[in-house]
């Protein structure tokens, strides 16, 4: 019996050998040396790995060039959305909003593993922190009760968008939904056993997995070929000592689920890909279906109402018997016709959480490949010996924002010196200023500005650039990132606007694009925007989950090739 463990065990070897290095020995091109030979100093390489596979549940977006931002009058005078011409890489993008039966297994999921009281759970605010907030259905002049009571978990709601997210709760269900992802896709090839009791810090996390601080069911492991550790006189994969935990160069795990960028929503929501002819877009769009109208002009579903949208005061959906969109408040997530890239629900039914921070002005000197506001640079925490720190009690890999501290090279960087970089060429004090330090007494050695900076602390030089007066002291971080406040140049009056405490723009203002059930038609244009604060949810903001496409920017596969929309069909499930 245990003769026949072993053998399996080392079939199980062998055979991840054949799925990630294949059966033929391959040479650099420019060494001459073997790859997978442990003979040859074991540089792993996967010779087997075609294309990165589609994830659950979402579709492929072949990126392109387009322009975003306005295409209709700016009714509102926002002037918040001038036309840009940017690039954006291929995605992916989920074909629906995220349900409300999606979001109750992710509830489901924390609850038991990290309890919903202290008496079932070690973390039960994990739970309670998740919960999406239904009292957004709550309106002073209406009766909404039994929306409040039934929207989320009844499942006649099942197939509904969630709402009441925060744009913080949506970031935790996609940083949830990669975890639970890679895990499965781990047990269905072997290489983890199922383990329904993880609890605490021995969940399964990807990036704890891969930092080798998963301490779960392990089921087999891939061959290590890496000299040294496997023996020298045996073939590829035949030392049985010799092992390690599946890696990202194996492309095997997918890359992490993410909201979409603001640009990449636009993109998507347009789906002008059917709108072209060779190199050039021969109709624009004003939403994602081609016309000005917003009914179907199939001849089989002639007048039909493309899109779940408030089409006047008291008029939500039309009248008895012939209702228009057919949907009072938010309808299933495949009620109506998809767009070009066969994404549904990109104008009307609820608006939707993007990852940028919001900003009044478009610069048009910006970035024009994948723009996007808001990175702030993180590393790996470490100890003093460069080991990563141990997880958290969350079994989360501890990170930390970039500093000189932990890059020794941030000083000489030419493309960024300093973590957040938010308020980048946004008005703000820092990036009007010299990247020479030591010559301003103002800055300190890692070019951190002078703390208690408000607005009449601030003044402008001969040359129109901002200073601090030079009696102030101390130095200004930005490490709290609820209390950060950006300052923006008026060239007109050289004054400098504390936008942080003048207005509701702040670092924590989210874009969320789209219009809702309770919009108007001029919300469903892509190019529209609005913002709020990323702690704070309503009863018409959903979102949905993108995901970064991994090498050419087309695919071969089957699933991938574009369709066009069916017209015709009838409309819903």
């Amino acid at each position: 019996m245990k003769i026949m463990i072993k053998m399996k065990k080392h079939l199980l070897i062998l055979a991840g050998t054949a799925i990630i290095f294949g059966c033929g020995q391959e040479k650099s091109k420019t060494t001459g040396w073997n790859y997978n030979d442990p003979k040859h100093g074991g540089f792993e390489v996967s010779t087997n790995f075609a294309e990165q596979n589609t994830p659950p549940g979402m579709v492929f977006v072949e990126g392109g060039s387009f322009t975003m931002g306005r295409v209709e009058q700016d009714v509102r005078y926002d002037w918040n959305n001038i036309p840009k011409g940017v690039t954006v890489s291929s995605f992916y993008l989920d074909e629906t909003e995220v349900r409300n039966v999606d979001y109750l297994e992710y509830l489901f999921w924390l609850e038991r593993v990290y309890g919903s009281n202290y008496d079932n759970g070690s973390y039960p605010e994990v739970y309670w922190n998740a919960l999406p907030d239904t009292n957004v259905w709550r309106d002073k002049l209406a009766f909404n009760e039994p929306l409040v009571e039934h929207y989320l978990r009844h499942p006649a709601y099942h197939q509904y968008p969630v709402v009441g997210i925060s744009w913080e709760q949506a970031v935790d269900y996609c940083a949830w939904r990669t975890d639970r992802v890679n895990e499965r896709i781990l047990i269905d090839n072997g290489y983890l056993w199922e383990d329904p009791d993880q609890v605490d810090e021995n969940v399964f996390t990807t990036e704890s997995y891969l930092m080798g601080q998963y301490e779960g069911r392990i089921r087999r492991m891939l061959p290590n070929l890496k000299q040294g550790v496997h023996n020298y006189n045996k073939k590829a994969g035949r030392d049985r000592e010799a092992v390690r935990i599946v890696q990202e160069r194996d492309g095997i795990l997918f890359p992490a689920f993410r909201l979409p960028t603001e640009a990449e929503w636009e993109y998507a929501a347009l789906g002008l890909v059917n709108n072209t002819e060779e190199e050039n877009i021969d109709e624009r769009r004003l939403y994602p279906w081609d016309g000005d109208g917003v009914r179907n002009a199939a001849n089989k579903n002639k007048g039909e109402i493309v899109a779940n949208f408030k089409r006047g005061r008291g008029d939500n959906m039309g009248i008895a018997s012939k209702l228009n969109d057919n949907a009072d408040i938010p309808a299933p997530t495949r009620t109506y016709w998809p767009n070009g890239f066969g994404l549904y629900n990109m104008a009307g039914n609820v608006s939707e959480w993007v990852m940028d921070v919001y900003r009044p002005l478009v610069d048009q000197t910006t970035t024009d490949l994948n723009p996007y506001r808001g990175n702030v640079y993180q590393t790996w925490s470490r100890d003093e010996d460069r080991f990563l720190i141990e997880k958290d009690s969350l079994g989360r890999i501890i990170k930390e924002n970039v500093s000189h501290a932990n890059d020794k090279n941030l000083w000489k960087r030419r493309n960024y010196s300093n973590s957040n970089n938010i308020n980048f060429l946004d008005g703000d004090y820092d990036s009007r200023l010299s990247n020479d330090w030591g010559k301003d007494e103002n800055i300190n050695e890692f070019g951190e500005t002078k703390e208690n900076i408000v607005s009449g602390e601030i003044v402008i030089n001969d040359n129109t650039q901002v200073q601090i007066r030079p009696e102030k002291e101390g130095y200004l971080s930005n490490k709290d990132r609820n209390n950060q406040n950006s300052f923006e140049l008026d060239k007109n009056t050289l004054e400098v606007y504390d936008y942080g405490k003048t207005s509701l723009v702040t670092d924590n203002s989210k874009v969320y694009k789209g219009g809702s059930w309770n919009d108007r038609a001029y919300w469903m244009v892509p190019g529209t925007r609005r913002f709020l604060d990323q702690s704070l949810s309503t009863a018409t903001i959903g979102f949905r989950c993108a995901m970064d496409r991994l090498g050419p920017p087309t695919s071969q596969l089957k699933e991938n090739q574009r369709k066009p929309v069916d017209w015709e069909r009838k409309k819903g499930y």
